[in-house]
């Protein structure tokens, strides 16, 4: 049996994938644009850099090329041996095994957060919203990356996977705890529409996969994002 931190909720894609997820994460903004909307926000050089639900590590070496210190905290313990492994030759990076509410990393020890798509997805995540209170240096910034539900290709699936959803209260949720929406039109980008099929049906059911497949040409999907920041 694999290693899950307490609490942890489960990321079935990545989980049970992570081979079809590590093709999924480089076709996901091959221009950059999350990378520099956050740096424009709060530059991490020479800063110590917290990557939550970091996975199997992959934005770890981006994060460590300019922070003087990058810790990966992920609550799958096969995933964050594979990142220790992304990461042996990397010397500033460190992978911790812990989930969102209960941060295995002493109080106000981070500069700047990083959370994509992982835990942070609106109302019933304040106990890791909590810690990350405590964990975040004054004049820190945290940074949550969620999926925009309201526009983009990308959008319109999600939307139709998770009828349910609203994104006007979790637009809500955030901005009542201070966070701002920085609206970002990012796009996948795969080698083959075979790349584009294995990593739909991690993401949706089987049959939606196979109908977002047949209604969509090519190889890119435009994919809108939010990038919830708050400076600490």
């Amino acid at each position: 049996m694999v290693e899950i931190a307490p609490g942890a909720v489960p990321s079935p894609n990545i989980w049970n994938s992570p081979r079809v997820y590590e093709i999924e994460n480089r076709a996901v903004d091959p221009d950059g644009a999350l990378e520099s909307a956050m740096r424009a926000l709060r530059p991490w050089d020479g800063a110590t850099v917290l990557d939550l639900g970091c996975g199997t590590g992959f934005h770890l070496p981006m994060f460590a090329r300019d922070a003087a210190q990058v810790v990966g905290v992920e609550p799958h313990a096969g995933l964050a041996a594979a990142a220790r492994r992304r990461v042996a030759e990397v010397p500033n990076v460190t992978v911790r095994v812990g989930a969102a509410q209960a941060l295995p990393i002493p109080d106000a020890s981070v500069d700047v957060v990083h959370v994509r798509w992982a835990y942070f997805f609106g109302p019933g995540c304040e106990p890791g919203l909590a810690e990350l209170d405590r964990v975040v240096r004054r004049g820190g910034a945290i940074f949550i990356i969620d999926n925009d539900a309201t526009r983009s290709t990308f959008g319109g699936w999600f939307r139709r996977g998770l009828p349910s959803y609203d994104p006007e209260a979790v637009e809500r949720f955030w901005t009542r705890r201070g966070f701002t929406r920085e609206p970002l039109l990012i796009r996948w980008s795969f080698e083959s529409r075979k790349d584009l099929a294995a990593v739909l049906r991690i993401e949706f059911p089987e049959a939606l996969a196979a109908e977002f497949l047949r209604e969509h040409e090519g190889c890119e999907v435009d994919y809108a994002v939010n990038l919830w920041w708050r400076r600490v």
